[in-house]
């Protein structure tokens, strides 16, 4: 078992947080994608088939993922995760796979995320994630639904061609080798991973190995997507942002910021074990980062992951933005952590 910090051998504390995950880490149970790929479903052509069908499964799906072991691990003609698989593709015909909700065909035109073949921009096993994570296979996608002012990956998130298209088939043979060669978890980014969720799904249909899934997002994805995540994804590291709509809308183009993050992250607390990570911007302590917290503390509660992160630096369009075109201030950072300590966040990173 991974992350035993107590003398007497004991998972500590964020280790208990994320005790599913390191299992399946471990190979000591099954992920999500194969408890998944073991459940039958009825094979049905219509959307609205398929998701009452899908919706039944997932309302007894988490008492089975907790109760199945290895021995029950087979593979039926038709299943849970082909159902999903079935529905993404279904869904990319008139996609509404995040909050933007475009309804455009994007097999053939580019949504709101200009996003039409997945690329890949990188893919490597990260020594610079979260100490759980590492070492982590992390595949970046090209393209974003979000068009932050100063993102720090704006070389790939505001160019959806950048990198290389490959086939599912082949991703799938790369992630079992890092697997093979040590990888934690396979790591979902970008840019943000949601425009390629079909992609993702069919990349895992095949892959062979037991690993962990990171979805690794701003969260800004629609009630359908979430839905299609619950039973796929392992670990949710989340990109909070905001602690209002005013500032999400000035800074990255999004309606309904809080709102929406908001309810996706109750939906992925209950689905799978989850990081949170939060960058404080300069001069958004108290609009942004402080009631973004509370709003953490009342709704997931203090044990969660919460990483405060430090590393913002004024990219891209940050200099046209007077409140973020500097770094945040040691007082700033310092400010924010003693305010999670304060509400009694015991899992910081």
């Amino acid at each position: 078992m991974f992350f035993i910090d107590n003398d007497d051998g004991r998972l500590g504390s964020i280790g208990l947080a994320l005790q599913n995950y390191f299992q399946i880490a471990s190979n000591e149970k099954p992920s999500r994608v194969k408890t998944s790929s073991s459940i039958p479903a009825e094979y049905l052509q219509d959307l609205d088939s398929q998701w009452n069908e899908h919706d039944k499964i997932r309302s007894e799906y988490h008492q089975k993922y907790l109760e199945i072991s290895w021995e029950e691990i087979e593979q039926p003609e038709f299943s849970y995760f082909d159902l999903k698989l079935e529905i993404s593709e279904k869904i990319m015909g008139c996609c509404s796979l995040c909050e933007k909700n475009c309804r455009i065909n994007r097999r053939i035109e580019n949504g709101f995320c200009n996003v039409n073949k997945p690329h890949i921009s990188s893919e490597f096993l990260h020594m610079g994630e979260e100490p759980p994570l590492v070492p982590s296979h992390t595949i970046f996608f090209s393209g974003c639904n979000f068009k932050c002012v100063y993102c720090q990956n704006w070389d790939i998130s505001q160019y959806p061609d950048h990198g290389r298209v490959l086939e599912p088939e082949k991703l799938a043979k790369i992630i079992d080798l890092r697997r093979r060669q040590g990888s934690r978890n396979v790591n979902f980014v970008g840019g943000d991973p949601t425009p390629n969720l079909p992609y993702i799904l069919m990349t895992m249909k095949n892959s062979m190995e037991n690993i962990p899934v990171v979805w690794n997002s701003n969260l800004y994805l629609s009630e359908h997507a979430m839905k299609l995540l619950d039973g796929f994804a392992d670990l949710y590291l989340t990109d909070f942002k905001y602690g209002n709509n005013e500032c999400a809308k000035s800074l990255s183009g999004i309606s309904n910021y809080c709102e929406v993050v908001g309810r996706n992250h109750k939906i992925a607390f209950k689905a799978g074990d989850m990081i949170i990570r939060h960058l404080v911007l300069p001069n958004h302590v108290e609009c942004c980062s402080k009631p973004l917290i509370k709003w953490i503390s009342d709704n997931l509660g203090t044990k969660v992951v919460l990483n405060i992160m430090s590393q913002y630096r004024p990219v891209y369009n940050a200099f046209e933005h007077e409140d973020i075109s500097f770094l945040p201030s040691k007082n700033e950072i310092r400010e924010v952590i003693a305010y999670a300590e304060g509400l009694g966040f015991v899992n910081l990173i």
